[in-house]
């Protein structure tokens, strides 16, 4: 695995950090409504340090289960992304004004984010802790 130089881990990190403060911070929308403005574009801007710099960490190995688990890690990523893009006009209704009906926008996306965040995140443990252990038994070879 391509290791990430100081400044892309921690970029990495801020993301990673950015994503729970966006995300625990929008749970506390009823408390300080003021807050959620905020904490969706902190939110996206996590989930888009943490895609890119974790995309831009390359397998360069011949081991195909690696292959499968990067890719399904970059589907992660997008899901990611969407989340946050989803959490951002959950806040904004951008969306709400693009489709005319107020109905179809609260029943297909209003609060749908939470759904691709919960799936994106058990991808991303799966495939972290899978590519892991395939990488220890590499290196045992």
């Amino acid at each position: 695995m391509k290791q990430l130089n100081k400044i892309q881990s921690a970029l990495f990190l801020l993301g990673g950090v950015l994503m729970v403060v966006g995300a625990c911070s929008f749970v506390l929308k009823q408390i300080y409504p003021s807050l959620v403005e905020t904490t969706s574009w902190v939110f996206l801007l996590g989930t888009v340090l943490f895609s890119v710099i974790q995309s831009m960490q390359t397998y360069e190995g011949k081991s195909p289960v690696i292959h499968r688990l990067k890719r399904i890690q970059n589907v992660a990523n997008i899901l990611f992304i969407f989340a946050g893009i989803s959490m951002v006009d959950t806040v904004y209704t951008f969306t709400e004004k693009w489709l005319g009906n107020p109905q179809l926008f609260y029943s297909i996306l209003y609060g749908k984010w939470i759904v691709v965040m919960l799936v994106a995140s058990i991808l991303e443990l799966y495939t972290t802790f899978r590519i892991s252990h395939e990488m220890k038994g590499e290196e045992c070879k």
